[in-house]
């Protein structure tokens, strides 16, 4: 009897432990003090908790091992199926080396992960998930949604893992774009099946628009976009219609939450090692998972893939296409069936002289690089404002649905036709070539309908040719006799230049002309001093009047100038063939002798650098004005980088070749110094350093290389010294023997930014945006030039007030060193221009 006793009692304690475990392996709390232990010790009581699980059983949270892997992690996985799948790792970046490891709320410090570590030399490593300090009434609970939430005694949160994702988003967790303070919530794949740390692929919003998810490789180059959000769906991912994405905002930032318009289903959407995404959903009846949707893979997958202004269609015999107005830029490539070269504009964009738009339906739009929503725009004013803008290349409804605008800058990239979930795409064409392009059809119709009519044509044409060849004879033997003792002009090269572009006629005339000695002589009342406006590197700068003409500004090349015939050459070739309305107009020339004069339209407010620097008159320039002169500098620029018939690096920018007509309206000069560069050009050597110290880029002074990544640094400059009134150049701090650059970059990063701010417009001027301006700055200085952004970026940030600007660097010679000690060649003292000539 006593033998059935003991064993009836054996049974039940043994039923009762049983009982007692499964309820401590189901908890989903850990509490202050207690712990999670990977495997318990020797010695302790073999039913501790090694594990938490969720309310409704779906989630788990414990120690595992991926793969054929011996490192151990702590994670969430479904508990669902057969197949354990991991969907969070806390410690992805430091794994335990066995199975010592525990996780602890401690008190006054953090949440934390115990163990040894398989990566440092550390025997033990101590892994902080929580940034905020644990109390002691702290716990840490495993919700049903999966999102593993340390709290307060009174319910606040303190963490939770839904802020911190690994490569899987789970409903009800938020993708945030970044905000001060907090960096931008993104996923990240996996290494490899085997390993959980950090992979190659982030998924996440698109920096600069809240409509698109984006995947990039290695954080820099983009993999692949979702479509842009039209308030239902995104385009390129139709089957979203079965979820529920909202784009929410709180005082927190702003960012994408997706739900399940179904509670009752199960979903995860993964980005695996690959950086493919899928969409998963979970079966009860089944009892497995099943792809709804994964993104597709083909020919398209990558924004590069027909590079830029090109358009890929998977259905084509030829996947890759050119944009209406546009051809490859190496043909060669392109009938090799390499497209990632990309495509070029036919006719140049004439910045609002004459362009139009283009309409293209059913596309997937453009690769957002450089682009905003102005949600303040109705669709209708989308025309107006992009065709205000020079850098403004095309505009779309950023809904989808007719409402809204969103506009893009620069060049276009991953454009694809899609005929299932496209939208309109208005992109920016020359009227003259639109023009062109009816006219040519209007010659392939024309003879068929009237076949009689083609040699009145012929006729027509004949005449029409004839007379202009007898012009073009007239004007030839006018500019010739203008140039009678001039023949020193034959001698720079530049004769026929002038005469070519002068005989163009139509819109692409030029109204350059030849003055001689005595007409200019006069206009000066004989270069007196009265009239002398400055003085520069090529030599001083006269006012003049012509006789009933209009004023002008004449600069006239002194024989003791460092430049000398090719930068007189360069600045008349360039000049004349440039177009803008923030580029100073070239009227004509002089060369009788040894007479080299420019004659220029007359600037009544002078060069920038005349008020900027002077302690009254700059009070003149309220924020309004130097907003303007900021913009305008910035627009010129990006004209002569991107959207004049060449592609010019100035080489000399700085505020002294910065012109200010009646109204403040900046205007860039002195074009001697400029490059031409080649279409696939973006860096040149020399040896030969041409500038002004104090506005060369460190690459450009101390290794003769330039790019317009050189006339960025000089912006930046340029921008900063607008911003606070003082020279770069001359500039010392009382403390510190610091430049401009130097004190700006110390009073950002100690948070006291606005204390560069020119006295004059702190009282009255929006102190933010004004900062934003100084951020910019700094941006266009740093000492890197590929960490430096390019005048598509500049003009286009500077013109979205609500776009995120990235952490900046520190500035080149922001110690104030003097150049003169490394930089080749002779130096100057003073602010002009100087030349670094080489032996011939």
């Amino acid at each position: 009897m006593g033998s059935i006793t003991g064993w009836v009692s054996f049974v039940f304690l043994f039923i009762f432990s049983c009982f007692c475990m499964t309820l401590s392996q189901c908890r989903d709390t850990l509490k202050q003090g207690e712990s999670i232990r990977d495997r318990p010790r020797r010695g302790e009581w073999v039913g501790e908790a090694q594990s938490l699980v969720s309310a409704n059983q779906n989630f788990e949270l414990g120690f595992f091992s991926p793969g054929n892997s011996n490192k151990r992690y702590i994670g969430i996985w479904y508990k669902k199926g057969t197949e354990r799948i991991i969907l969070w790792v806390a410690n992805r970046k430091t794994p335990l080396s066995d199975s010592s490891g525990s996780l602890t709320i401690i008190t006054n410090e953090n949440l934390m992960i115990q163990g040894r570590s398989s990566d440092t030399s550390n025997w033990e490593v101590r892994i902080l998930l929580s940034s905020v300090p644990a109390e002691s009434n702290s716990r840490l609970t495993l919700s049903d949604s999966g999102n593993l939430i340390l709290t307060e005694g009174n319910g606040d949160v303190l963490w939770q893992s839904f802020d911190h994702p690994s490569d899987t988003y789970l409903p009800g967790m938020k993708l945030r774009l970044s905000v001060i303070g907090r960096s931008p919530t993104m996923l990240t794949s996996w290494r490899s099946k085997d390993d959980p740390s950090p992979g190659d692929f982030t998924l996440g919003l698109d920096l600069s628009s809240t409509g698109q998810f984006s995947i990039w490789k290695q954080r820099r180059v983009r993999h692949w976009t979702s479509g842009f959000w039209n308030g239902q769906i995104f385009s390129s991912i139709p089957e979203t219609r079965s979820y529920k994405f909202s784009y929410e905002s709180d005082e927190n930032g702003s960012y994408f939450r997706y739900s399940l318009k179904d509670d009752s289903v199960i979903s995860r959407l993964v980005m695996d090692v690959s950086g493919q995404i899928q969409l998963f959903t979970w079966s009860e009846e089944t009892q497995a998972w099943s792809v709804l949707w994964s993104q597709p893979r083909g020919e398209c997958d990558f924004d590069t893939y027909c590079g830029h202004n090109g358009v890929c269609n998977e259905g084509s015999s030829s996947p890759c296409k050119c944009l209406d107005g546009f051809e490859p830029r190496s043909r060669r490539e392109w009938e090799s069936n390499v497209w990632s070269a990309g495509c070029v504009r036919r006719t140049q964009l004439r910045c609002g002289d004459g362009d139009r738009f283009m309409l293209m339906k059913m596309m997937r739009l453009p690769a957002p690089s450089h682009t905003f929503t102005d949600l303040s725009l109705q669709f209708e004013d989308c025309n107006a404002k992009c065709m205000g803008d020079c850098s403004c290349t095309a505009y779309a409804s950023s809904h989808g649905n007719g409402t809204r605008c969103h506009l893009w800058h620069g060049e276009l990239m991953g454009l694809q036709e899609n005929s299932n979930s496209g939208q309109d795409l208005y992109v920016r064409r020359a009227d003259f070539e639109l023009d062109e392009g009816s006219k040519r059809q209007l010659w392939i119709i024309a003879p068929v309908i009237v076949p009689s009519t083609l040699l009145v044509f012929a006729g027509i044409i004949c005449y029409f040719r004839s007379a202009r060849v007898r012009h073009r004879r007239e004007l030839r033997h006018k500019a010739k006799r203008e140039m009678i003792g001039a023949a020193s002009m034959f001698d720079l090269g530049i004769n026929m230049a002038i005469t070519n572009q002068s005989l163009e006629g139509g819109k692409n005339s030029f109204d350059f002309q030849l003055f001689n000695f005595a007409t200019i002589s006069a206009a000066t009342d004989n270069f007196s001093v009265a009239n002398k406006l400055g003085e520069g590197g090529f030599g001083p700068v006269y006012k003049g009047k012509l006789n009933k003409g209009p004023e002008i500004a004449v600069k006239r090349l002194s024989e003791r100038s460092g430049q000398g015939l090719e930068e007189f050459k360069t600045e008349i070739i360039l000049i004349a063939r440039l177009q803008h309305m923030n580029l100073v107009r070239l009227l004509g020339c002089c060369t009788e002798g040894e007479e080299k004069i420019l004659v220029y339209e007359y600037m009544p407010n002078k060069s920038l650098d005349t008020i900027i620097f002077d302690p009254v008159k700059r009070k003149l320039l309220d924020w309004g004005k130097r907003v303007r002169i900021i913009n305008g500098i910035a627009q010129g620029l990006l004209y002569l980088h991107k959207y004049s018939r060449l592609r010019i690096i100035h080489r000399d920018l700085k505020p002294s070749n910065i012109l200010l007509d009646s109204e403040v309206n900046p205007k860039i000069s002195d074009f001697g110094m400029a490059r031409i560069f080649g279409q696939n050009e973006s860096i040149a050597n020399t040896k030969r350093i041409v500038g002004t110290h104090g506005y060369m880029s460190p690459e450009y002074a101390m290794g003769g290389l330039f790019s317009e990544k050189s006339d960025v640094y000089s912006f930046g400059v340029l921008l900063l010294e607008i911003v606070s009134g003082k020279k770069n150049t001359s500039f010392h701090h009382f403390e510190e023997s610091l430049n401009l650059l130097g004190y700006a970059w110390e009073l950002w990063k100690n948070g006291r930014g606005s204390e560069l701010i020119d006295p004059t417009l702190r009282d009255s001027s929006p102190i933010w945006e004004i900062t934003r301006c100084i951020h910019m700055g700094l941006l266009c200085v740093q000492e890197s030039a590929k960490d430096r952004p390019t005048m598509s970026n500049v003009a286009a940030l500077l013109s979205n007030e609500t776009a995120p600007l990235p952490t900046p660097k520190r500035p080149a010679f922001s110690s104030g060193k003097n150049l003169s000690m490394t930089t080749p060649g002779s130096c100057s003292v003073n602010l002009m221009t100087i030349s670094a000539m080489e032996a011939r």
